[in-house]
């Protein structure tokens, strides 16, 4: 059995993940380790500025403005909130963002939507 046999077509992901690299590595600070497509990200903590370091993670949801950006058929802001969400949520708690997480799921792929 092959990917594309249950509909996944590998091309079609591996443009949508170029278009994520192009974007997202522009955003990477210097503890940022490896790329984007691995299925974990590595980050290196600076033990000379963090002497008693605390991670601090969130996962968040965009939730009806994703529902509102498929109507629309704009989806150009949905990335940005999504990353401010995780944001605010770490800030609120007096962390500093290090690195980002993400997941995409739908039922069809398009890169450029992506």
């Amino acid at each position: 059995m092959k990917y594309a046999d249950a509909g996944v077509n590998i091309a079609v992901a591996e443009e949508a993940k170029q278009r994520i690299r192009h974007h997202a590595s522009r955003t990477f600070t210097p503890g940022v380790l490896g790329g984007i497509g691995s299925f974990g990200a590595l980050f290196a903590l600076d033990h000379k500025k963090w002497k008693e370091p605390v991670l601090v993670s969130s996962a968040d949801g965009v939730g009806t403005k994703l529902k509102v950006a498929m109507a629309m058929d704009v989806h150009s802001t949905v990335g940005g909130d999504l990353v401010n969400h995780c944001i605010n949520d770490i800030l609120v708690q007096g962390a500093e963002p290090l690195f980002f997480l993400d997941y995409l799921a739908m039922g069809k792929l398009e890169p450029q939507v992506v």
